[in-house]
């Protein structure tokens, strides 16, 4: 029997690029987005054998909505090999204007409570089968706050330590925790993007080595590695440096400007 992957986000961009890496090792897919549509469309496109592959409607953003996904899939596909909580958004804000408050909400919304019930259906199957990867897809922007990123340099290291912490609650049971941290991507959320973006990569190239991540059980990864050096060398930058480095760097797009 093949294996299974449940990814969210699986509409664009990485949540794509990874479904059809997995697919091509051999696992059957349960793809989930609000966009079903296009999911079906890209489907289609790739060539997927309808057979191995379902599609499942839910808003990350709400709990009720990715949970009934992800008992659904258990119900039709049984307990995934894989869970990727790929899903989230990206967008700028200033905290002195007030309806961006509701895009930090939203951020976390989506990027952090819609990880955790993402994960939540499945841990208790995966206990006890003994066996399972859990994927939490952050970024090197939880590594160090970004002027004009708030929202989502703080979702993302939010997602860092929350899977810190449930590798360590699941350590014993046979299921892994992995984080992957992405840097620049080519995808249509980084088209956006109004400043250079260092050792960008393709979907398909990040897609590859986030396979061979989540296959070998590794518990942190940044991808590529060079974005991983140079975050390194941020975190150990004392702040008055890391301050001065960053003035005056173009902001990210607010939902105003996008």
């Amino acid at each position: 029997m093949a294996p299974l992957l449940f990814i969210t986000g699986a509409s664009s961009g990485i949540g794509q690029a990874m479904a059809k890496r997995f697919y091509d090792a051999g696992y059957s897919l349960a793809l989930v987005a609000r966009r079903t549509a296009e999911i079906k469309s890209w489907a289609d496109a790739q060539g997927l054998s309808v057979s191995r592959y379902q599609i499942y409607s839910a808003d990350v953003a709400d709990i009720h909505s990715i949970v009934a996904a992800g008992e659904a899939c258990l119900q039709q596909q049984g307990v995934p090999d894989v869970v990727v909580a790929n899903a989230g958004i990206s967008i700028g804000m200033d905290t002195a204007v007030r309806s961006d408050l509701d895009v930090l909400q939203r951020t976390l919304a989506t990027n952090n409570i819609g990880l955790a019930a993402t994960f939540h259906p499945f841990v208790a199957p995966m206990q006890k089968r003994g066996s399972g990867r859990l994927v939490g897809i952050g970024s090197v922007a939880g590594i160090r706050g970004l002027p004009g990123h708030g929202a989502y340099c703080a979702s993302k290291a939010a997602v860092i330590a929350y899977c810190e912490s449930l590798r360590g609650e699941l350590r014993a049971s046979g299921v892994k925790v992995v984080t992957i941290c992405p840097g620049y991507i080519d995808t249509p959320l980084t088209r956006q993007n109004r400043y250079s973006m260092p050792f960008l990569m393709s979907a398909q190239d990040f897609a590859d080595r986030a396979f061979r991540a989540v296959d070998a059980g590794t518990s942190y990864r940044v991808i590529p590695w060079q974005m991983g050096v140079v975050a390194t060398l941020l975190r150990a930058l004392p702040n008055r440096l890391f301050d001065r480095a960053l003035s005056g760097r173009p902001r990210k797009h607010r939902l105003d400007e996008v």
